[in-house]
């Protein structure tokens, strides 16, 4: 991880929608290189934060820098995995073709000439060769997120913005996609922001967290952030957090909605 640059910042920033605040007063930083778990309950305003870098909806208050600026729609140096990513049992197109809209020029609708080589490093880096020539409807959920990934990644991008991608994957695929994610990013030196629901199969490899609950935004390492006393203290209530022989953890004491579930 490189410590001496920051890929984001967020100082006193503030989002919402219509002027009504999802969250207020955020200070944080992201180093360059690094790998950063988004967690906490549905619509605590994780996804908002995703909005916010991508430069489709204005900070409500304070500054965010991203990248060394302002975010801005269409920034090629971030990619972009959406949530809830995934393709029809209909959808016929090729994998590899899929991969090849991500290369600069997409937004035409068309993917470039000449953009094989990057095409193929993407498939490659992602261990998507094998079925790259297949249609995306007929991939398995752990494929089709490699070719979102490989989709993402074409651009070489600086920056990586993952909205769960684990969410509708089994525990085996969610640790390959994670792992494999972490191998990019250290390769490449590329930051990346995950958002997911579970922490644990993230904890080998995340740097630290951004914890959104409550109309704030905490951040720290994970045993900072996914403790009894910080989350009792971010929700203004008794919880506990556990840890089985397997070392997975296990949150209790909130409800279902306002806790993060785990598998």
């Amino acid at each position: 991880m490189n410590q001496a640059v920051t890929a984001v910042t967020g100082a006193g920033l503030a989002a919402g929608y219509g002027g009504r605040p999802v969250w207020s007063g955020a200070d944080f930083s992201i180093q360059a290189g690094s790998f950063t778990a988004v967690l906490g309950p549905n619509g605590s305003g994780k996804s908002t934060l995703v909005r916010l870098l991508l430069g489709l909806l204005p900070p409500l208050a304070g500054r965010l820098e991203v990248l060394g600026g302002p975010p801005h729609r269409g920034n090629p140096e971030i990619g972009y995995v959406a949530q809830g990513a995934g393709f029809d049992p209909d959808f016929s197109i090729r994998g590899r073709d899929f991969v090849g809209l991500g290369v600069d020029g997409h937004r035409w609708g068309l993917p470039l000439r000449g953009n094989g080589a990057a095409v193929d490093e993407a498939l490659r880096s992602v261990g998507a060769e094998a079925y790259a020539d297949r249609a995306l409807g007929r991939l398995s959920g752990g494929e089709q997120q490699r070719l979102l990934l490989a989709h993402a990644l074409v651009g070489e991008p600086r920056l990586l913005l993952l909205d769960e991608p684990l969410s509708h994957l089994d525990v085996r695929n969610q640790a390959t996609v994670v792992e494999l994610v972490a191998e990019v990013a250290r390769r490449t030196n590329l930051t990346v922001l995950l958002i997911a629901h579970d922490v644990n199969p993230l904890l080998r490899y995340v740097d630290q967290v951004l914890y959104v609950a409550q109309g704030a935004v905490h951040k720290g390492r994970p045993e900072e952030i996914i403790t009894s006393r910080s989350l009792s203290r971010i929700y203004q209530a008794p919880v506990e957090v556990l840890r089985d022989s397997r070392g997975r953890l296990f949150v209790v004491g909130l409800e279902e909605e306002a806790s993060h579930p785990h598998a």
